[in-house]
Order: structure tokens, then sequence, then C-alpha cells
């Protein structure tokens, strides 16, 4: 089976849940601007809420790797929202591509609030959650 991870973050929150994720299923935790070069079975997409809404480059990178990408496992990090899954999906399914049910999501560190976010027990939970998606597919 062979897994990518990827991320986009205008904090670091997300590259945090990213590089644990890639630590817990020996993969490399890699950027966006870092295409898939070879078709990979999970995608761990790392990225949050801007504006309500998932970043642009993140639609783009999805489009433009769409061929590359199995299926789309998102991991993310916000202040006020709860699931990435919803803006993921729309542009995924618009080009083929699925996404998980499952996803992991933890609070992010903004401004005054959540101070700390995510944690060492949100990175032990997105690590244990990205070893239990690799188990359940392989």
């Amino acid at each position: 089976m062979t897994i990518a991870v990827r991320y986009y973050t205008r904090s670091g929150n997300t590259k945090k849940l990213a590089d644990a994720v890639a630590s817990a299923v020996s993969a490399e935790s890699k950027d966006i601007t870092c295409p898939l070069d070879e078709k990979v079975d999970i995608l761990f997409l790392g990225c949050s809420y801007y504006a309500f809404d998932v970043d642009e480059a993140v639609k783009k990178f999805i489009i433009e790797n769409k061929d590359n990408i199995g299926k789309i496992v998102c991991i993310g990090t916000s202040a006020m929202m709860r699931s990435m899954k919803k803006p993921v999906r729309k542009v995924a399914d618009a080009v083929g591509v699925t996404v998980a049910d499952e996803e992991f999501h933890c609070r992010g560190e903004f401004a005054k609030i959540h101070k700390g976010r995510p944690n060492e027990k949100d990175l032990a939970g997105v690590s244990a959650f990205a070893k239990s998606v690799v188990d359940q597919e392989g």
C-alpha cells in the first residue's frame, strides 16, 4: 500500500499533525507544493478552514493530482470548525476522487484561543488515527 502525507498551513498547526501522521505511518510529510509523483492508495491531506473554506491552494492540489489519489483522508485543525470533509469532498467529488468518512480534527491555536493546540494529546491521537486507517486498509 502506498501512502502520502501532504498539508497546507498558515500557522504551523496542521504541519504538526502531518508530521505526526508521517512518523506513524513511515511516510514523509510534505507541503502541497510537492505534487504526487506516483499513484497513492491513501493521501493524508492536512488543511484548515480559512474564511469558512479550505484555501484555494488545497483545491488546486486536489485537482492537479486527482489521477494519483486513491483516497483522501482528511486531517486538520481550526479554531472554530470541526471538520474539513465538506469543503474537501466538494472539490474531490467534482474530479472523481474519494474522500474517506473517517477524519481527524482538533483545535488549533488562533490568536488568544486554544493556546498550545495541537498539543501532545492531539499528536498522539492523530498518530493512532493514522495507524488505524492504514491497518483497516491493509
